[in-house]
């Protein structure tokens, strides 16, 4: 439905925020009847996978009931947690196709984010409802594959979840309603940051293959993760086009607002010379600009014993807006929160559809990180129609810990980084 600013969230709770993600009367699904336990699988055992299958089970009535992941050892590692036999979980890369074959409603996919477009596809094509961690796609090709499956979605009136969970956050849902109340006026322009100090580093261990190394530290490899900048940034990011989307009166879903063009600037100054970092930058700078000249203005960077801040401010013709948005108002868990509604649409059979949210916002970050690595001005579509792969697509089934990744270790012992005015985007 189209939701123009001063009619959004006119209810002030949770499931007005859920009603202004647009969710429509839809048939009732297979297992919608709060009477049956929904099955989940897991795809993807790592903390976050750990962590949204523990959120998801305090719905009532839920129970997980197979997993999946690349490492053998992940695998297991949730049995005991989620009673779970070991017939009951699989590993491999192929693992995924494995565990879509049992009886289960909802799915859960939380593996490093190269691989989400892949197994998006597969979860919808076997009829499956799904929850996806963010951000949904590292590559313009992941992109594409993203948005048609979101077309099967619609087609197959399933239900889609994604981990950008201040949507579900209350905070953030009284900060939007202030915006779609018209009291910040009309959008000037929005200034986003995740400044941080970095995350873990797994270093090199003698038995491990090349793949494993990047397997087991994905976070430093764009095949695997798309840099900082998509993997943390793409809160904020998202953020910044949901208050856009809302100030323009438009549609959540098919026309959530997106930058159409940015430039930037970034690099690598404090992990200079130590390959446990693999390829990624260490700060970038971004100008977004939208079909109408605004702007939003991004920072994110890891560089210890600096400026931290991870928050959103909307600068309208009236006042700024995101001030300890956080804190504005209490609820449940977000990260519980996006689970209770995605239950509650499926159970009720109201739409429920935050793919092209999650694909708009994570193909948001991808164009980013194309214009910091670059140097150039970098333009959406021209980035869609022909921005480069970096994850593997072909024949992904076949990989094993002994193929080679796309990424190589250079003989020096160091991999490529990206050098504005080098590095080309297509």
């Amino acid at each position: 439905m189209s939701i123009h600013r001063r009619n959004f969230l006119k209810a002030g709770s949770m499931a007005a925020g859920a009603a202004a993600l647009g969710m429509l009367s839809t048939p009732r699904m297979a297992h919608a009847d709060g009477g049956d336990k929904l099955r989940a699988v897991l795809i993807g055992c790592g903390g976050r996978g750990r962590g949204a299958a523990t959120n998801f089970l305090k719905v009532p009535n839920t129970e997980i009931v197979a997993a999946a992941d690349a490492f053998e050892n992940n695998a297991k590692s949730v049995m005991k947690m989620f009673n779970l036999t070991e017939d009951q979980c699989f590993w491999g890369f192929d693992a995924y196709r494995k565990v879509l074959a049992v009886d289960c409603d909802y799915v859960i996919l939380a593996t490093p984010p190269g691989f989400r477009p892949i197994h998006y596809k597969a979860a919808v094509e076997a009829g499956k409802h799904v929850f996806m961690e963010k951000p949904c796609c590292v590559d313009a090709p992941g992109f594409k594959m993203l948005m048609e499956v979101n077309k099967l979605v619609d087609e197959k009136g399933l239900k889609v979840g994604v981990g950008l969970q201040r949507h579900h956050q209350a905070g953030y849902l009284q900060g939007i309603k202030e915006i779609a109340d018209g009291k910040l006026g009309d959008f000037v322009f929005s200034r986003v940051y995740w400044n941080g100090s970095g995350v873990w580093v797994r270093p090199r261990q003698e038995k491990w293959t090349e793949m494993e190394f990047q397997m087991r530290n994905w976070y430093y490899f764009n095949w695997l993760c798309g840099d900082n900048i998509c993997e943390q940034h793409v809160h904020n990011l998202d953020v910044g086009n949901w208050a856009k989307t809302v100030m323009s009166g438009k549609n959540l879903f098919e026309e959530y607002c997106h930058p159409v063009k940015c430039n930037g600037m970034g690099g690598r100054e404090v992990r200079k010379g130590n390959p446990n970092y693999g390829e990624i930058f260490d700060h970038h700078y971004v100008e977004f600009e939208y079909a109408d000249g605004t702007r939003m203005i991004s920072q994110c960077r890891h560089q210890p014993r600096t400026w931290n801040s991870a928050s959103e401010h909307v600068h309208g013709t009236k006042k700024v807006g995101g001030e300890n948005v956080s804190g504005r108002a209490k609820g449940r868990d977000p990260f519980e929160q996006e689970h209770f509604d995605l239950v509650d649409a499926i159970r009720n059979g109201t739409r429920y559809h935050e793919g092209y949210i999650g694909a708009y916002s994570s193909m948001t970050a991808v164009l980013g990180r194309m214009a910091t690595y670059s140097g150039q001005v970098i333009h959406w579509d021209e980035a869609v129609e022909k921005g480069r792969a970096d994850m593997i697509y072909e024949n992904h089934d076949q990989l094993t810990m002994e193929s080679t990744p796309p990424v190589k270790l250079l003989k020096n012992g160091q991999y490529s980084v990206a050098v504005p005015g080098q590095w080309k985007p297509w």
